[in-house]
């Protein structure tokens, strides 16, 4: 009756084609071709709105706009851009048969998008810190760190480096393995973009547990311009103690660990990831993230790609991580 071309629809209602053509047939109206396709169906994913629902309604997860839900507004929230998805879309094409999409594949066209326009950036989420003994007293640099070496009109910007600096705290290790690259006892490692330093002393608290590095810089060994003949593999991501500005980051994952979920006979608090949501609400950010727009994606070096979220606010920004830099599930799932 309103003329429709063709009527789009999943493969419960291959059945009724017979009825439909029949009535169109019969009754001598326009005739509407109905096309039937499989169902998406993700790996590690609830694709049933009745069931996501309950998912809410149960508390499991915060809304339907929740990072960790394959809803539109779930997937905007979480840092996907309109054109990843539709990316998606066309890789996976249309499928006559049911079958299971892997969510690498989701995974791998966000990342490789952001890899292109993501704004490099330096966070630091559990930190311990490090004086650098030989730097001047009171003494500050602002050194260029070019913002995303994948488009070269991003250009640069100036970060502030002092004598007291946060790294990460999995960025040390007392008793290294062999083939250990960053920071140990006598160890050295390149801070990215500035000098390479060498750790010279640990200051543990009374419990054992490490809270400060003493460490010495080479004053030649400035990035751009090394001629300390000092050569080092490892690089640390890192941030000015005095000029840090404090940000929450939320690390969202997978919502599921079992691969099938709709398959799965376990009860729900048995297939839910613990781990698909960790907030670091004190993480140590370089100062330009406190100017982050909402129109921007990052990369927090080494960590992952991040995008703001709606919950922020003018005296403190809130981060979501959208997806890792690699895929620590393949990894998982090979042990």
């Amino acid at each position: 009756l309103e003329k429709i071309t063709h009527s789009i629809c999943t493969l419960e209602f291959l059945p009724h084609r017979p009825l439909y053509n029949w009535l169109i047939k019969q009754l001598e109206i326009f005739p509407s071709r109905q096309i039937e396709f499989a169902r998406l169906n993700l790996s590690y994913a609830m694709m049933s709105k009745r069931k996501l629902l309950a998912y809410v309604n149960d508390g499991i997860v915060y809304g339907c706009d929740d990072p960790r839900m394959l809803t539109i507004s779930g997937l905007r929230r979480r840092g996907y851009t309109p054109s990843s998805i539709r990316e998606f879309a066309h890789r996976i094409g249309i499928a006559k048969r049911d079958n299971m999409i892997d969510m690498a594949l989701l995974e791998f066209v966000i990342r490789e998008e952001l890899n292109r326009i993501a704004m490099r950036v330096m966070v630091v989420t559990h930190p311990i810190k490090v004086t650098i003994t030989n730097y001047p007293e009171g003494k500050e640099e602002l050194l260029s760190i070019i913002n995303n070496p994948e488009d070269e009109s991003a250009g640069s910007r100036e970060v502030p480096f002092s004598k007291n600096l946060y790294i990460e705290q999995e960025d040390f290790m007392e008793n290294p393995p062999k083939k250990w690259f960053r920071l140990s006892p006598g160890g050295k490692a390149r801070l990215k973009g500035a000098y390479i330093i060498q750790c010279d002393e640990v200051i543990k608290d009374s419990d054992g547990q490490v809270t400060e590095l003493k460490c010495t810089y080479f004053h030649d060994s400035k990035s751009g311009q090394d001629q300390s003949g000092i050569k080092v593999r490892g690089v640390l991501h890192w941030v000015s103690a005095p000029h840090a500005y404090e940000g929450e980051v939320r690390l969202y994952d997978r919502l599921f660990k079992v691969e099938n979920v709709g398959a799965s006979d376990l009860p729900t608090e048995e297939i839910i990831n613990p781990d698909s949501l960790i907030v670091v609400p004190n993480a140590k950010m370089e100062p330009a993230l406190k100017n982050a727009s909402p129109d921007t994606y990052y990369q927090f070096m080494r960590k992952g790609y991040f995008c703001i979220d709606p919950d922020s606010t003018d005296d403190k920004k809130v981060f979501n991580r959208t997806v890792t830099l690699k895929d620590g599930w393949k990894r998982k799932s090979t042990k």
